[in-house]
């Protein structure tokens, strides 16, 4: 997987200015990431995440979507609402 990153044409102040959350960060991909809202959960391979505070938006490696989901304890994402315009998942944070 690749190291962390930002979406192509955003700064990390941009995406807090817009999200509302000046504590947004950037975290490592590397970690298990599932759709949870399916039945059997769908397993989502991270390009892209970032932390605001409980929750995360997620982009996964080859979909053009970006999901939102919880932060558990052990680093693990579990992603429940979908978005097919990253400002538009920051605005629904």
């Amino acid at each position: 997987m690749a190291a962390a990153q930002l979406p192509p044409g955003w700064t990390l102040q941009r995406i807090r200015d817009v999200s509302g959350d000046q504590e947004a960060v950037v975290l490592d991909p590397n970690r298990a990431a599932k759709w949870v809202a399916s039945d059997p959960h769908e397993v989502l391979h991270p390009e892209i995440v970032l932390r605001f505070h409980g929750l995360c938006i997620v982009k996964p490696v080859d979909d053009d979507d970006w999901y939102m989901g919880s932060l558990y304890d052990d680093g693990s994402i579990g992603c429940w609402a979908a978005y097919d315009d990253f400002h538009e998942a920051l605005r629904g944070l």
